[in-house]
């Protein structure tokens, strides 16, 4: 039975993206993304299940400058992608009227953020570590409600004050499984790879790397951003391409790139992500 780091508490969508990846796995809850990776890297777990991006919120900043920064960086194993429905919570004799303070996971409120100003424009917002915290801390405060989970309202004995909260109904996040190594070659793969160029800005130099793909007929399915914290105006780039890195032609393409750049770091290859049939 392999460890297996996640968000916690219990009842995050951190634990239902766990069992997804793997139901008999020993959960290991951290309280934190950071935690959860060091987790695996001190031994305490053998992955690490950590968000990546949402389709309303974006990437997930603190997991992408993990993967770039650390200076013992995990590999990416797998990826899932989980439906996520986000529910208004409350002690039971509750009322919205009542509510004067919403606990909320950063995250989570920038995808309900619409709601909140609409039906609680005067209300105050706390910050939480996760959904399950934030129901745990509304919980002992008068007044209160939180943005959590049905699983976290069950834990601590909520209920639903307003259910399918999140401002667009196609809400969806992707996780990615970390661990010490990427997942052998299985012919239907994706690669995720992070660079960067001298300081010494010079025209083409990104559309020089890509072209080392496109000549190649490598398709690129996701490119962006994330400042290089060395310097104002220096950035990392992060790309998804089609192909294990141990592939003939997307091995030379990457060998290339990596001539062409300051930084060069690659994320893992892994298998695309494809929901099960029904």
């Amino acid at each position: 039975m392999s460890r297996l780091a996640f968000l916690g508490p219990p009842g995050t969508f951190s634990e239902e993206a766990a069992l997804k990846h793997e139901a008999t796995a020993e959960l290991v809850p951290m309280p934190t993304i950071t935690a959860a990776t060091a987790a695996v890297d001190s031994g305490m777990a053998d992955q690490a299940i950590v968000p990546i991006e949402n389709s309303l919120e974006g990437s997930v900043t603190e997991t992408l400058d993990l993967l770039i920064h650390s200076a013992r960086p995990l590999l990416i194993w797998s990826e899932l992608t989980l439906p996520i429905e986000h529910y208004l919570l409350s002690k039971k004799e509750t009322k919205a009227g009542d509510v004067r303070t919403i606990f909320a996971h950063p995250q989570a409120l920038g995808q309900c953020r619409s709601f909140v100003e609409r039906c609680f424009p005067k209300t105050a917002v706390e910050a939480a570590l996760s959904n399950s915290a934030a129901v745990e801390e509304m919980m002992a405060r008068e007044g209160a409600a939180a943005i959590g989970t049905l699983r976290a309202a069950e834990i601590y004995g909520a209920s639903v004050l307003a259910r399918g909260i999140q401002d667009r109904t196609a809400n969806v996040t992707r996780f990615v499984v970390l661990a010490r190594e990427d997942h052998p070659a299985t012919g239907r793969d994706k690669t995720s790879l992070a660079c960067g160029f001298d300081v010494e800005d010079r025209p083409g130099l990104l559309v020089g790397a890509l072209e080392e793909f496109s000549q190649r007929s490598i398709n690129l399915s996701k490119i962006e951003s994330r400042p290089s914290k060395e310097r104002l105006g220096t950035y990392i780039f992060l790309m998804d391409v089609d192909g294990h890195r141990t592939d003939v032609l997307l091995a030379d393409a990457l060998k290339q790139v990596e001539a062409r750049c300051s930084f060069f770091r690659i994320l893992g290859s892994y298998p695309r992500y494809r929901e099960a049939p029904a």
